[in-house]
């Protein structure tokens, strides 16, 4: 996972995507990335498998299908802090919340009072599908953390 600048954990199933990180013999080089404050951004399952309870990268907890299974997926506007006043359309597939969250966690988004998007240092996490969209603003924040923080590395190279 050398020269990466940023790295995405996925949407998918949590489970799966655990077993998956075990069985490939990856967490070392995911907690190498994070250890080094490299960006990582978790969508929805990808949100669960960043949280406290399993890789520990955010300081959080995500509650499973929290807005219910498959049947009660949705689609809603919601306020994303950073993005600008327009709402962003947020895609929401057996989709987890934050269940809680540590002090130094930056809550960007909530939806019907449970936050659905948020910061932890270099982790942004959301439990939608921002993939699903065309619109290309949540994605401008993770990019924007790679961005620094390759500037931020190439000051300290110098």
């Amino acid at each position: 996972m050398t020269g990466l600048d940023g790295l995405v954990i996925p949407g998918g199933e949590s489970t799966t995507i655990t077993k998956g990180i075990e069985s490939a013999g990856l967490e070392p080089a995911l907690r190498a990335h994070h250890d080094q404050g490299l960006p990582i951004l978790g969508t929805c399952a990808g949100m669960i498998v960043c949280d406290a309870e399993h890789l520990g990268f955010i300081d959080a907890t995500a509650k499973r299908n929290a807005f219910g299974r498959q049947l009660q997926s949705f689609e809603a506007d919601i306020a994303v802090e950073g993005i600008g006043d327009e709402p962003l359309r947020a895609v929401f597939i057996r989709a987890p919340w934050v269940e809680s969250h540590g002090p130094g966690v930056e809550v960007l988004s909530s939806y019907e009072g449970h936050p659905v998007a948020i910061r932890d240092g270099s982790v942004l996490a959301c439990a939608f599908h921002p993939e699903l969209t065309e619109d290309p603003r949540f994605h401008a924040i993770f990019m924007a953390m790679t961005t620094s923080s390759r500037s931020r590395a190439k000051e300290e190279a110098r």
